[in-house]
């Protein structure tokens, strides 16, 4: 359930509102928007709440929300989440890129690639310092040495920085190298990471899980929120079909099924979604048109010799060429490629 308050309404008047539905047993999440603040009510309301809300002054409109997901979904907040990191808009009209290698292999690599990728237009640089894979003896990153080369990077280009965490005794130490915090796929049902990152109150992308249904995602976006985070990306990177031509299956039907249904923004990772670097492009652009309010590419300087991943990534060459078409069609959607941080 939803509670939007009058405009105007004393801060002393929202705070007895507050306590007044704490007082009946349940957890509240208070939103402050542009138009209106609302309070969302977190737990199973009966009917008679509702009514009894509608008593109160401050009270303009209790919105039931039936969905198992209430603070994500597009009913509280029908304008949709726009928020900055370090002045890269995520949401509304812009469209950043994220890009960058998989893994940070070494600094002369990343930084490279980071002045690359910025040249090429994007806004925000991506890198794993862990690396989940499912081979035991894969290389699973270089852990804090390489946060401290994405912060390098990041102090000589003001790229805002994107990495993964995966597990509850590492986001204190990743929150303090990285702008914005990713729960893999694999984590995505991870409810104790998701309560710990929700917590940071950082920003955070959360992909979908490989045989998550939208539902389940979007539960997973609820954790997030429900611990007070407000700044969430939902990110589409394909799931697992019986398809076997493309690494995963790209469900580009989720981009404009998600905006519909929640006021998160939505970005697509065509890298993992297709596991081939030449598909890339195209399927960056159909999310582009499809709604996507973001991309995240894979880049690398060399694919063929990647640690991790050189088959689905672009080269810098072929990035520059992407983004070329992406701004295009950007701009024919009535959007445009997001800007460099400041």
């Amino acid at each position: 359930m939803i509670v939007v308050v009058k405009p105007g309404t004393p801060e002393g008047e929202l705070e007895r509102l507050v306590e007044f539905i704490q007082n009946q047993g349940y957890r509240t999440h208070l939103s402050r928007g542009v138009e209106r603040t609302i309070v969302g009510i977190i737990g199973d309301e009966p009917l008679t709440l509702r009514d009894r809300l509608y008593g109160i002054r401050c009270v303009d409109e209790v919105i039931p929300i039936l969905k198992p997901y209430k603070l994500v979904a597009r009913a509280a907040k029908p304008s949709g989440t726009v928020f900055e990191v370090r002045g890269v808009t995520i949401g509304g009209s812009s469209i950043p890129v994220m890009a960058g290698p998989c893994t940070v292999e070494n600094e002369q690599m990343l930084l490279e690639t980071a002045r690359r990728v910025k040249a090429a237009g994007a806004s925000i640089l991506r890198g794993g310092a862990y690396k989940p894979s499912t081979s035991p003896y894969s290389f699973h990153g270089m852990g804090e040495d390489g946060l401290r080369i994405l912060a390098a990077a990041r102090d000589e280009t003001g790229l805002p920085v994107i990495t993964e965490v995966m597990d509850t005794r590492d986001v204190e130490l990743v929150a303090r190298y990285a702008d914005i915090l990713q729960v893999g796929t694999r984590n995505m049902a991870n409810f104790s990471l998701l309560r710990e990152i929700g917590q940071s109150r950082l920003p955070v992308m959360l992909k979908r899980g490989w045989a998550s249904n939208i539902e389940e995602w979007l539960q997973a976006a609820e954790y997030l929120a429900s611990g007070g985070d407000e700044k969430i990306i939902l990110c589409e990177r394909g799931i697992r079909t019986f398809e076997q031509a493309t690494r995963n299956t790209f469900d580009i039907n989720a981009i404009p099924v998600v905006k519909d249904l929640s006021h998160l923004p939505v970005i697509a990772d065509p890298s993992h979604g297709t596991g081939r670097s030449a598909l890339v492009p195209a399927v960056a652009l159909a999310a582009i048109a499809a709604g996507a309010d973001g991309l995240m590419i894979e880049v690398h300087p060399d694919p063929s010799k990647a640690l991790k991943d050189g088959a689905q990534s672009l080269t810098f060459d072929a990035f520059e060429a992407m983004m070329a078409d992406a701004a295009k069609v950007a701009e024919a959607v009535g959007r445009q490629l997001g800007g460099h941080a400041a």
